[in-house]
């Protein structure tokens, strides 16, 4: 069984930068997709960025383009999310999710799509 465990949040003040780690054990992440979501007090979950089993495919929401850089190291069993030029507006706890997507170079930023998902971490902008 796929587990997931996210770490690397904190407080940071505006402009500032943090990187996210989703960390994974009980199987290999080379044939999973894997996405961060994020959800700010009295808001919807939000997806963030995905990036496909390969690598080679990634995506991300425009409020974060050019901002945040999604990447794995699958001999480390682990994908980043690199976070700079960090808002207020980053504020919210941040989930990392995967799914094989029938082994293929799928990707999403559809929370339902994703089977697997971690416990969450804290993002705190503030000055």
């Amino acid at each position: 069984q796929l587990q997931l465990v996210e770490s690397g949040g904190g407080l940071v003040q505006p402009g500032g930068s943090l990187r996210l780690s989703c960390a994974a054990s009980g199987s290999t992440l080379d044939y999973y997709a894997i996405a961060w979501f994020r959800r700010a007090p009295g808001k919807e979950r939000e997806g963030v960025s995905c990036i496909s089993s390969s690598g080679g495919i990634t995506n991300y929401a425009d409020s974060v383009k050019g901002r945040f850089t999604i990447s794995r190291d699958n001999a480390k069993n682990t994908v980043y999310l690199q976070m700079n030029s960090l808002r207020p507006e980053d504020t919210a706890d941040y989930y990392c999710a995967a799914d094989a997507f029938g082994y293929s170079d799928y990707v999403s930023l559809y929370s339902y799509e994703y089977d697997y998902w971690g416990q969450g971490t804290q993002v705190t902008v503030s000055s």
